[in-house]
């Protein structure tokens, strides 16, 4: 069987990363991306062509980066990061239906649509609302990447939390702050934060891929965590102190309050039906993440 994987948004933090996993793991790999190049198509291309005829897999990783400090919270921007998900979703699920050839649609997406709460430890099989608009955002997300009954027993939800690895992500913006040892969680820290590690994420795909999930999957890591216990570990594992929290009202002025809910409210959410699957998690708890993270630097 032909092992050829198209990932939309394939220059990005978890795309290229992806990409180069699969790559050593033997399959071609073809990224979807606004300019043309060698293993590339473009947007352009896919929408007038379709799915090349040789890809088994496609993933959607697309996606305006939404934590991105340079960038203000702004009506176009908060436009750009709705359209780029949304827009790339519809656009693939559609080209799903002219490729019978494809066995696997994983589309990326978030967490953010399971309430948070004290109490309830959320399962794939449990509801999901909209109430703000990252939540809204992610409804939309979903619905985007459903291309009617047939496409759909072939297309993966994969609800992310926080991704941590090097190179982008949350890690690249607090690595500096914690090496300066001015780190720390963020307004109260005691907000959940749903998260997995890269490499995680990137075997997940992959066991996907070879072993299709339809539905929904969490792509979060078993142990559940605060802010406040993910910081203080990472600190711990690059030998910083942990003693200041950055106050709500700062990472308001820098984010924006919607934004902001990002990072500062979490829900609980459980990887069960990854786990139900066969996936073994490499970094399955906080400290062997990073552990990681700190060795690698």
């Amino acid at each position: 069987m032909s092992k050829h994987a198209l990932i939309g948004g394939g220059t990005g933090f978890i795309g290229r990363n992806l990409a180069k996993n699969l790559s050593q793991k033997g399959y071609d790999v073809t990224v979807i991306s606004r300019m043309p190049g060698p293993k590339r198509i473009t947007w352009h291309e896919l929408e007038k062509n379709g799915i090349p005829s040789s890809v088994s897999a496609v993933v959607n990783a697309t996606g305006q980066n939404v934590l991105d400090p340079t960038r203000r919270w702004t009506p176009g921007f908060q436009q750009n990061v709705w359209n780029s998900r949304i827009n790339s979703s519809k656009t693939l699920a559609q080209a799903m239906k002219a490729a019978p050839q494809v066995t696997s649609f994983v589309n990326l997406c978030g967490v953010s649509h399971y309430p948070p709460s004290e109490t309830k430890v959320y399962t794939e099989e449990d509801k999901v609302s909209g109430f703000d608009y990252m939540s809204k955002l992610c409804l939309a997300w979903e619905q985007a990447a459903k291309t009617g009954e047939e496409q759909d027993c072939k297309c993966t939800i994969l609800r992310t939390g926080v991704v941590v690895g090097h190179g982008g992500g949350m890690i690249q913006s607090i690595w500096l702050p914690f090496k300066l040892g001015v780190g720390g969680p963020l307004g109260s820290g005691q907000q959940i934060m749903p998260w997995i590690h890269l490499q995680d994420l990137c075997s997940l795909i992959q066991h996907i891929i070879e072993k299709p999930v339809p539905g929904v999957v969490n792509a979060v890591a078993p142990e559940i965590a605060s802010n406040k216990e993910f910081s203080k570990a990472f600190a711990k594992a690059i030998n910083r102190p942990c003693i200041f929290n950055v106050p709500e009202f700062v990472v308001h002025a820098i984010f924006g309050k919607e934004r902001a809910a990002l990072l500062l409210s979490g829900a609980k959410v459980k990887p069960q039906t990854a786990i139900s699957s066969g996936f073994k998690f490499q970094y399955p708890t906080v400290k062997e993440a990073v552990t990681e993270l700190a060795r690698k630097r």
